[in-house]
């Protein structure tokens, strides 16, 4: 009859227990030196090995030939504590024997001498599901046992236990199990059961275990009997019906871009491939909480969940987010998996969530406020910052063409169609070279720091066109925002001495809003008449 991995391979002796090497060997030493406590209290998480070393300590206890603090498997003792027929070693299960009279019944038992060993050992699992009552009928018997007693007491919930049981028991508290350890573990069951598993498999499974031995045991009983080949990593995504790090990082590239469409088409993809819709949002909370890890404490050796430490394509992430966005992309992640109990439609709910993962903008709460604003503060703070041109935003005209000259007073009446040009022709443009305005935006950006020198940037979307009349360079921007940003007297300095140095004359720099009313900017009015009477030279519509 076949028997599960974790039952096969529990381990049978202190020397086998993995990761728990300060529990281990402090038993050991008590043994070889005799100094045995009468009852025990082992916590810690599942699948940590609570159970296995209370077997083991009862097997030690009374074994014949104990080899180093390590029962030897081999005695009458040992074999028939292993194979369950020893009377003298009762192991008890807490949660269907939690009532006062059960604990009484086991407190008449025990006063009895053991018939087989040396020791009569009661191992009550799960201890925390006693009633109070029965924590109390224990109270006596664990204070003052006979001498051929030991209690070994084990929980997951050590904060159910009274302390009056805490009292009376020596503590020992189980780690969860590094990833190092299971998937060594894996790979050597593995190994012994002709399972062809190479080292991705192992270190996937030790993942998803999350620190408990026999979560991957089971795992890898699973996708071992689900698989006929070699057993790589792909092969556990299928088996399991989950995304894996790679199509997790793609969907998270798509939510950087703000890129709703083949965010939407890869969770379709996903979705219809089997994938549990829990399950990924679940890996896409671990990848945004491993960012954040990064984003906020590089270096730390904090261990990632989702295996994005090891893939450069993936941790690549980290740099396209903002604190404040990770923050609100897990909390609206742990909403929605919180709102599956109870909901009508999974798959709307989980497409819902990718939408406001895509567009915070779609979301006026605090958290997503918050994310938008640390964005846009770190492209400022690294100079990164484009502002984009808005649909509506007239073109710009040609740098090189000439406009009507802008008044010194800015009450002054606006030009008349006869200071106009009276020909649809552009006037001369002075003859400056065709290089110059790049030449001039690298040179102001090696001088000017950020956030300044991310406005003056040579591409389609650049929030700065320049324009030359005469002897004045004007610096039009998109709108106000950019305005209030480089119209200040030191940035003004530094590009009116860089264009004269590279015009070899005097050059005053104005700036023009081309967002602005007429009313709030008479050059932006004298642009719009001109406009006006020269269609076919601009075409400015006025908003």
């Amino acid at each position: 009859m076949y028997q599960a991995l974790y039952r096969k391979y529990r381990p049978q002796t202190f020397d086998d227990v993995s990761g728990q090497m300060a529990v281990t060997q402090t038993l050991k030493t008590q043994l070889m030196s005799g100094r045995m406590s009468h009852a025990y209290l082992f916590t810690g998480s599942r699948g940590t090995g609570k159970t296995s070393c209370a077997k083991i300590l009862s097997k030690a206890v009374n074994c014949l030939h104990p080899e180093h603090g390590n029962p030897c498997n081999r005695c009458e003792a040992c074999r028939s504590i292993d194979s369950g027929s020893c009377m003298d070693v009762l192991e008890i299960d807490a949660a269907s024997n939690n009532g006062v009279d059960n604990v009484r019944d086991l407190r008449d038992d025990a006063i009895y001498t053991p018939s087989q060993v040396k020791k009569r050992v009661y191992i009550i699992d799960e201890v925390h599901m006693l009633s109070l009552s029965a924590f109390n009928a224990l109270l006596k018997i664990i204070e003052e046992p006979p001498e051929h007693l030991l209690f070994i007491l084990a929980t997951t919930e050590l904060h159910k236990v009274p302390a009056t049981i805490l009292s009376r028991c020596q503590r020992f508290s189980f780690r969860r199990i590094s990833q190092e350890d299971i998937a060594a573990r894996l790979q050597y069951v593995a190994y012994q059961e002709n399972i062809d598993m190479d080292e991705s498999a192992a270190r996937v499974l030790a993942r998803l275990a999350d620190g408990a031995m026999r979560d991957g045991l089971s795992l890898l009983d699973q996708v071992a009997s689900a698989t006929t080949g070699e057993l790589n990593a792909d092969a556990v995504y299928s088996c399991l019906g989950i995304a894996g790090e790679q199509k997790c990082g793609e969907l998270m590239g798509y939510v950087a871009d703000h890129n709703t469409r083949q965010a939407l088409e890869l969770f379709n993809s996903l979705y219809a491939d089997g994938k549990d819709l829990a399950a990924l949002l679940d890996e896409l909370a671990c990848l945004t909480r491993d960012l954040l890890v990064m984003k906020t404490a590089p270096g730390t050796g904090i261990t990632m969940l989702s295996g994005v430490a090891s893939d450069r394509e993936v941790s690549g992430l980290v740099e396209r987010f903002s604190s404040g966005e990770l923050v609100r992309m897990m909390n609206l992640i742990q909403q929605t998996m919180t709102g599956f109990t109870r909901s009508a439609s999974r798959r709307m709910d989980a497409e819902l969530c990718i939408l406001n993962l895509c567009q915070p903008e779609l979301q006026l709460d605090a958290d997503s406020l918050n994310a938008r604003l640390t964005k846009l503060e770190e492209q400022l703070r690294t100079g990164h910052f484009v502002a984009a041109r808005p649909q509506e935003a007239a073109p710009v005209p040609d740098e090189q063409e000439e406009m009507p000259p802008i008044p010194d007073d800015d009450d002054a009446p606006p030009p008349t169609d006869e200071d106009l040009p009276q020909t649809p022709a552009p006037a001369a443009a002075p003859q400056v070279g065709a290089a110059f305005w790049p030449d001039l935006l690298a040179a102001v950006r090696k001088e000017l720091k950020p956030p300044a020198s991310g406005f003056f940037v040579q591409n389609q979307n650049s929030p700065v066109k320049g324009a030359m009349r005469g002897s004045r360079l004007e610096l039009r921007c998109i709108n106000t925002f950019v305005t209030d940003a480089i119209n200040k007297p030191d940035i003004l300095e530094v590009v009116s001495r860089k264009a004269s140095a590279m015009l070899g004359r005097p050059i005053s720099v104005t700036v023009v809003d081309l967002s602005a009313k007429p009313a709030a900017n008479p050059r932006m009015e004298q642009l719009l008449n001109f406009g006006k009477a020269h269609s076919d030279i601009i075409n400015i519509k006025q908003h």
